[in-house]
């Protein structure tokens, strides 16, 4: 399916979240506060990671690449959204759109592809620990991190390339605060059930796929974990489990909310609130939950932060 370079539009207008002025200055602050947040965290995370070399083992390897997805995603979307809150007029290139969504679907899947590479690693780790390092060796993580960001970019570009081998004949005001699937559609004056079917379903056999593997890993988990005769081991086990089983609980259930409903029952008010949840919340709240619940991200973070104070003063 090739781009359609038919379309009457140049430049598309984002509506944005709100056009109250007093309230734009609110949001403005709420979400840079956010979006600095969400910046330092992941970036804190990542150094930590480099650091400690200690910390170079498959888990950290996988929770690097979630933070810097995490990092990729908020950026793909907030500077853009945060100048908005101040402009009168909110445009943005058909280009700039096509990238936009192009880099935002492709860091939104890795995101979910790194959650089920991540699964797998605890399943391994808890149900096969004599064997962990043999099958968990650098090069296994290289290829899963390798097919993680190859299906980033594959999904990303059918996803844009489908959307964007549509007609847009006019008008041209995307009431959304970015470039998202369901509002271009939405503008089309082509026909889209095509469109909207083929994305329904990779998002679908993907994301349920993706799905599948993590529930799959942590079933096996909990099973192994209930055999545990020892209730310190059993609680270990959990304790490394729980942090990322709430992580995906949080981007798979907005992403299914998001994607996987009818167009009849879409919502754009509820497609906005659940986007600042998926493209902003989400990834400044990653990060909070695996340094607050893991040891060793803690020790590394105060580590960093140290080094970084020495070399200040």
């Amino acid at each position: 399916m090739a781009l359609n370079n038919q379309s009457a539009v140049s430049e598309f207008i984002f509506v944005g979240i709100t056009s109250d002025q007093n309230l734009s200055h609110f949001l403005f602050i709420l979400f840079l506060l956010i979006y600095l947040i969400t910046v330092l965290g992941n970036t804190t995370i990542l150094l930590s990671i480099l650091i400690m070399k200690r910390l170079h083992t498959p888990m950290y390897f996988f929770l690097s690449n979630l933070s810097f997805s995490d990092l990729c995603l908020c950026s793909t979307v907030t500077p853009k959204m945060l100048h908005d809150l101040f402009s009168d007029r909110k445009v943005i290139t058909f280009i700039g759109c096509l990238l936009q969504l192009f880099f935002f679907a492709t860091f939104a899947t890795m995101e979910g592809y790194i959650l089920s590479a991540m699964a797998y690693d605890r399943f391994v780790a808890i149900c096969h620990p004599l064997v962990y390092v043999v099958i968990m060796n650098k090069k296994v993580c290289a290829i899963l991190m390798s097919v993680v960001y190859a299906g980033g970019f594959i999904t990303a570009g059918i996803h844009t390339i489908s959307t964007f081998s549509l007609t847009f004949c006019g008008p041209n005001i995307i009431n959304h605060f970015y470039c998202d699937i369901p509002p271009l559609t939405a503008l089309s004056c082509s026909d889209t059930y095509i469109n909207r079917t083929v994305i329904f379903g990779i998002v679908a056999t993907l994301g349920l796929f993706s799905v599948s593997v993590t529930l799959a890993s942590y079933m096996y988990i909990f099973y192994t974990i209930m055999n545990i005769q020892s209730l310190e081991g059993r609680y270990k086990a959990f304790s490394t489990c729980t942090s990322h089983l709430l992580c995906v609980s949080l981007f798979y259930g907005t992403a299914f909310f998001m994607y996987l409903r009818p167009a009849s029952n879409y919502s754009i008010t509820h497609g906005k609130v659940v986007s600042i949840f998926y493209t902003m919340v989400i990834p400044m709240i990653n990060p909070i939950i695996y340094t607050l619940r893991n040891r060793d991200i803690k020790a590394a973070v105060r580590l960093c932060i140290n080094k970084l104070l020495l070399c200040i003063v």
